[in-house]
This record gives structure tokens, sequence and C-alpha cells, in this order.
């Protein structure tokens, strides 16, 4: 069974080999081998290009969403008064002279504690 396989593969490649003395049968099959492998825009380089910028256009969605968010906020806290001294309170801790500020800090709960508990 496996000799005649080989028979097989080396009848096969008894048929091929005046096809690779081919003078461009070499030429396009080392530049294919070249282009695959060893040129600066190879396959691998290729595939990690795309992912790359498949990753940057995902960035680039969540930055222009961010942006407009932003503008939308800060159209908000110029056009009402009310709005930007809430956000002055709320996110600078600023007050008014005759107010004091309580700050209430929610615990964290580390892992040790939690598993004392």
């Amino acid at each position: 069974m496996i000799i005649s396989l080989i028979r097989v593969k080396f009848g096969t490649m008894k048929k091929l080999w005046p096809h690779l003395k081919n003078k461009y049968v070499i030429a396009s099959l080392a530049f294919v081998i070249w282009m695959l492998f060893f040129d600066r825009n190879d396959v691998i380089s290729q595939y990690s290009y795309r992912k790359q910028l498949s990753k940057l256009e995902a960035d680039k969605e969540y930055y222009q969403k961010e942006i407009a968010q932003n503008k939308k906020d800060m159209h908000e806290l110029m056009s009402d008064p009310e709005h930007l001294e809430k956000f002055a309170r709320e996110r600078y801790l600023m007050k008014k002279k005759n107010e004091e500020i309580f700050l209430i800090v929610p615990e964290k709960k580390n892992e040790e504690t939690a598993f004392e508990e």
C-alpha cells in the first residue's frame, strides 16, 4: 500500500519535473514566495495591519461619540447658569460662602475583608 503511494507520488513528480525546470515557472515561484514571506508587505504584515486598522476604527468611533457628548455638555453648561452651578458644585466641590460641604465616600471592600466576613 505504502509502496504504491510512493510510486504514484514519484510518478507525479516525474511528470512535474520538466515543468519545474522552466525558467518562467522558477521565476514565478520565486516571485510568489518572495511576496508571501520576504516582502515588506507580506501576508503576516497585512494581517497585522488589518487588525490594527479595525482597532483604530473602533477607537475613532468611540472618540467621536465622546466628542459629541462633550460638545453637548459644553453647550448645556454655557447656555444655562443652573447647569453650570450644578456642574461646578459636583465636579469641583465649589460652594457658596454660607454653605458647608459634606462628602460621603463609599467604602471599597478589598479581597481580604470580603473573605473574613
